[in-house]
């Protein structure tokens, strides 16, 4: 065996080295190095994962004066010069300063990856009774409107090491979303499976983008539509509701996902309906479309939901006593009483608004836990989807800087 080469090197020839070093490092600049952002790795990582991106409404497209499309490019006065890019089904969280308090919510990214590199993202705001930012932002929004959003967040996205080869969309009204930009990715030749859409609507006329997407369909065998109205019978549509019999007249032969977007009494019922298809686990996927509300619907709630009580919060030190009701979630009443909590997806996923519980009682939907079992077990909660059941006092993480 022969020897290493390291012990056929020359001590000399090891000090020449050590000794050129020490030189080199002599003659350097004295000059502080660069900022870390200047260097290229960085600069890629901060345009694919941004803290923050500044954006401009470029286009507002009306169904209703209850729902628009919303069309955001970069806003390059303010320091964003590109569009972070996507995997379809994630979404935004977007800020709105509302009186002079910060709040945010989650929009689903409508656009297609691929469109990001044209210089936008789509979203779609639909209002909802008692929703202080959709309502704002569907009554104010105009052309040139700056908005502050996160980079792209969320994984309900198609992942083919987890997910079968066809995926069953299951929509509901602005659930749609997510499913328009996966549709879109498909038929750009950019995501790799199959969709079958069972799309959930009132009227056909409620069902916003059917065409477009009933159009990328005739034209892309990996793509289904099949309208299902509640209020309404027409011809080429289901009528009534999407039930498990209905998921197997359009599911293959083997294995598929299903994916569901939209609003909660829609998951209330299609869960039902599909634990009798005896489907694996890992091949149910749901997107936690927005904050959940009332808990009193709920078997397993014990509150009384017209009880009112003191949230003590501390924010880096800072401690404040505000109001918070039984039906309201301990970040709604941070967010009212102007405390700008950390926030992103307000359903129980993103983990942004992890908090320690100091004292109090308090319920957490089951449907909506995603805590770890360690949270559990040393007293963390998720404040974007916990209710009070008595006073309370947490400890939450101070807001990033940008």
């Amino acid at each position: 065996m022969s020897k290493s080469k390291i012990s056929k090197l020359s001590r000399v020839k090891m000090v020449g080295v050590i000794t050129k070093r020490i030189s080199t490092i002599g003659k350097a600049s004295n000059a502080p190095a660069k900022d870390l952002l200047d260097y290229y790795p960085n600069k890629m990582a901060t345009l694919l994962h941004p803290k923050a991106q500044n954006l401009v409404v470029k286009e507002i497209h009306e169904f209703s004066p209850d729902m628009k499309s919303i069309v955001l490019a970069p806003n390059m006065e303010k320091g964003t010069c590109s569009l972070a890019w996507f995997s379809a089904g994630q979404y935004l969280s977007v800020c709105a300063d509302i009186g002079g308090k910060i709040f945010k919510r989650p929009y689903s990214i409508a656009s297609s990856p691929a469109d990001t590199l044209n210089g936008f993202y789509m979203i779609t705001v639909k209002r909802v009774g008692g929703g202080i930012v959709s309502q704002f932002i569907l009554d104010n929004w105009k052309v040139g409107q700056e908005v502050t959003a996160s980079a792209p967040l969320g994984d309900f996205t198609y992942e083919r090491l987890r997910d079968a080869s066809t995926v069953i969309g299951i929509a509901g009204g602005s659930g749609i979303t997510p499913f328009r930009s996966l549709a879109k990715a498909i038929y750009e030749g950019d995501e790799p499976c199959s969709l079958t859409l069972l799309y959930g609507s009132r009227t056909y006329a409620d069902a916003v983008f059917s065409d477009e997407i009933g159009a990328w369909a005739k034209e892309c065998d990996k793509i289904k539509l099949v309208n299902v109205l509640s209020n309404e019978e027409k011809d080429g549509c289901e009528s009534g509701f999407i039930t498990a019999e209905l998921i197997k007249k359009y599911a293959p032969k083997g294995d598929f996902s299903i994916f569901m977007c939209g609003p909660q009494a829609m998951y209330n019922f299609a869960d039902k309906e599909i634990e009798k298809l005896g489907i694996r686990r890992k091949f149910v996927r749901h997107e936690l479309f927005g904050e959940y509300f009332h808990p009193e619907k709920n078997a397993d709630y014990k509150g009384n939901i017209e009880d009112k009580f003191t949230l003590t919060v501390t924010i880096a030190g800072v401690t404040t006593k505000i109001p918070c009701d039984a039906n309201s979630t301990l970040l709604r009443a941070m967010e009212d009483a102007g405390l700008n909590p950390p926030s992103d997806c307000r359903s129980g996923r993103c983990g942004w608004c992890h908090s320690q519980l100091l004292s109090g009682d308090v319920y957490i939907p089951a449907s909506v836990d995603g805590r770890r079992l360690a949270d559990k077990e040393f007293g963390y909660i998720h404040p974007c989807c916990t209710f009070p059941l008595s006073d309370l006092s947490i400890d939450v993480p101070p807001m990033p800087k940008a």
